[in-house]
């Protein structure tokens, strides 16, 4: 079977793991922790970096240390996964959905404005498969409106818009390490941000709060998001290849795009002139013209050993948040349609070439006897 992702590890992994082994240094105190968060978040063009345990509780530190509260508003897309909503719900606050895009399926700006309330907060573009959102139009709405912008850059590590690395456009930019991601510790996940009094609280919040002057002391609720020397030794170790992982996910993408492009009824992802496109995941949508739903098509491909994954289900389907009334009756008739039809390949950095052509193979093969 050809999975749909798997990390790809090299020798230093193993070499500074062993370190922190032979060393003691394997909980949430090392050197790794803090070249691995001064490392990553320089590359974002940031000032600071803050390690936590995930993806999610990178959101949900950044929502907690820009003050998200009960009754506040949080603006993102609906085609998304769960993360994101959840992480304002630990708040307290509510999560309000936008439809997407068409072409690069991230949240169309010319729909945010409308969803904008006094109990607005903030808005969370969600970079979705390594695609850049339209950071230009959103720090415009952002800045007119006086709300704060929390990247959701799990996806997108090293993707540019206009020249700028995601994650450093915003207020605050949010990272997953999870092992499919462009570069992994396991699971781990990053704050990044120029403000420094963010970065401080974020710092505190995901340790307990302990206040700096007497220890075991806390005036308010905390958190234990605190990164392994361990994990942050695997994320650095990975993160002196991101450069070459991407090339390798963008040169994957390339060869996939080549050898589709004139199948009929396959709708492959798109570019746009100002970004560059990480390609975290290779997506595509089936179309209606394919001969058979995507569903059938994703079971063929099981059946010559392809791997392959649907699209995330959009927020506003998703029973805990119609159970919780957080969602109404309204349509996001374009993130539906991408929902529906949505798939992604084998697009791990390591895929091999001649993976990639069986996978094209059988695509056509199953198009043929569609």
């Amino acid at each position: 079977m050809i999975p749909v992702c798997t990390p790809f590890l090299g020798k230093n992994e193993k070499k500074y793991l062993l370190d922190c082994v032979e060393t003691n240094w394997i909980s949430s105190s090392g050197k790794y922790i803090e070249k691995f968060e001064d490392k990553f978040s320089q590359y974002c063009h940031a000032k600071y970096g803050v390690a936590t345990t995930s993806g999610t509780t990178a959101l949900h530190l950044a929502f907690a240390a820009v003050g998200i509260n009960k009754g506040d508003e949080v603006i993102m897309p609906t085609f998304n996964i769960a993360s994101t909503a959840f992480a304002a719900l630990y708040c307290g606050a509510k999560p309000v959905f936008v439809d997407s895009q068409p072409d690069t399926w991230n949240i169309d700006p010319q729909r945010i404005e409308r969803k904008i309330t006094k109990k607005t907060k903030a808005i969370v573009p969600v970079h979705m498969y390594g695609h850049p959102c339209d950071m230009t139009a959103i720090m415009r709405i952002a800045r007119k409106h006086k709300l704060i912008v929390i990247e959701d850059a799990a996806e997108a590590h090293g993707a540019k818009y206009r020249g700028k690395r995601v994650g450093g456009i915003g207020d605050i930019g949010c990272f997953s390490f999870y092992g499919n991601k462009i570069i992994t510790c396991g699971e781990g996940g990053m704050v990044v941000t120029s403000n420094k009094r963010i970065s401080d609280r974020c710092q505190n919040l995901k340790n307990l709060s302990f206040l700096e002057e007497k220890r075991f002391w806390h005036k308010e609720i905390g958190f234990n998001y605190r990164m392994t020397n361990i994990q942050a030794a695997l994320g650095l170790a990975q993160f002196e290849k991101i450069d070459q992982y991407i090339k390798m996910r963008r040169r994957n993408a390339l060869f996939y795009n080549s050898l589709l492009k004139d199948i009929r009824g396959i709708i492959l992802p798109v570019e746009r002139p100002d970004v560059k496109n990480i390609y975290w995941m290779y997506s595509v949508l089936v179309g209606r013209n394919f001969g058979m739903s995507r569903d059938e098509f994703m079971k063929r491909l099981k059946g010559m050993g392809i791997e392959s994954r649907i699209f995330f289900i959009p927020m506003h389907q998703q029973p805990v948040l119609k159970k919780m009334k957080i969602v109404s009756k309204e349509k996001f008739p374009i993130a539906e349609d991408i929902a529906r039809r949505g798939i992604y390949l084998p697009s791990g950095s390591g895929l091999k070439k001649k993976e990639i052509e069986y996978v094209c193979d059988c695509i056509r093969k199953i198009r043929r006897k569609s």
